[in-house]
């Protein structure tokens, strides 16, 4: 299944629902990273937080979620825009946990430190709130975020599922939301009607359609689905902006850089690309000064 996400809204309940799939954009991500298996997880999970929050941003606005945790895996980065744009990084992809449950991602990342979302809404300033870590599950750190910082009742669950050898084969999530008046209620019938259903991993590996699935959700409730939007790991990386970030250094810092190394090497946290400016790439950056 091709990763996508399906948004869809109860008018007269006063409810949308957000269901992703994103198993292959996950796959990538631990692919050009290198991760063990805890951090593939934990990683997709908060590619997953990304993906169902960047459904709601407006065109050409991007957001940020950066967790700091007290856990091994130290900070996960993941970015998603308005078009399903999606990438991330874990500090420490190489930590190794023996249980790959959500317990585990939860241990992996700590229960004490920030969650930070930052949106880009294209006004002067980018919008940033901050909240504490309360358990270390990405989906439950997600929930309080919306439902104490941005005041408003909803519900994030996500769920994975990996093979004998700890290979990731499924990850995907969704998000109950209130509309305005934004009665709480009505998120928590909701959340007791995916309490009956198995995960939604579990569904997507079964060969449920997000779609299916959104049927699932809303049970007997009339709905309409609004939109499908495909996802991909994207990354803005190229080689214009890493001599952008190399000039930024100044000539003093570029002029030792040739000098002790006789070429830069500039590597995307992201995607893990790397850019290399010889000696004579360095010198004409620096006539640009």
């Amino acid at each position: 299944m091709n990763d996508y996400l399906v948004r869809a809204l109860a008018r007269e309940a006063g409810v949308r629902v957000i269901v992703s799939s994103n198993t292959n954009l996950a796959l990538e991500a631990a692919d050009r990273h290198g991760s063990f298996p805890i951090a593939t997880i934990a990683q997709a999970h908060a590619l997953t937080g990304a993906a169902l929050l960047g459904a709601m941003l407006k065109v050409r606005q991007r957001l940020a979620i950066k967790f700091d945790g007290s856990g091994p895996l130290q900070k996960i980065i993941v970015e998603s825009d308005s078009n399903g744009r999606i990438r991330g990084y874990v500090s420490q992809p190489m930590i190794d946990l023996p249980n790959l449950e959500r317990e585990s991602i939860a241990a992996a990342l700590g229960d004490t430190g920030l969650l930070t979302v930052v949106r880009d809404v294209l006004l002067p300033e980018l919008v940033e709130s901050t909240v504490p870590l309360e358990s270390g599950d990405i989906a439950a750190e997600l929930t309080f975020f919306l439902n104490q910082s941005e005041q408003i009742p909803s519900l994030i669950d996500i769920s994975h599922i990996v093979d004998g050898e700890g290979t990731l084969k499924a990850v995907g999530g969704l998000l109950i939301q209130a509309m305005p008046p934004y009665e709480t209620n009505i998120v928590n019938k909701l959340r007791n009607n995916i309490q009956e259903l198995p995960p939604v991993a579990d569904l997507l590996h079964s060969g449920k359609t997000p779609q299916e699935i959104l049927t699932l959700v809303f049970g007997e409730m009339p709905f309409k689905l609004l939109e499908e939007r495909p996802l991909h790991f994207e990354c803005g990386c190229n080689r214009s902006r890493s001599a952008q970030a190399l000039i930024s250094l100044g000539a003093a810092e570029i002029q030792h850089i040739i000098d002790t190394e006789g070429e830069a090497v500039v590597n995307c946290h992201f995607c893990h690309e790397q850019y290399i400016f010889s000696r004579e790439e360095l010198e004409a950056l620096l006539k640009t000064l």
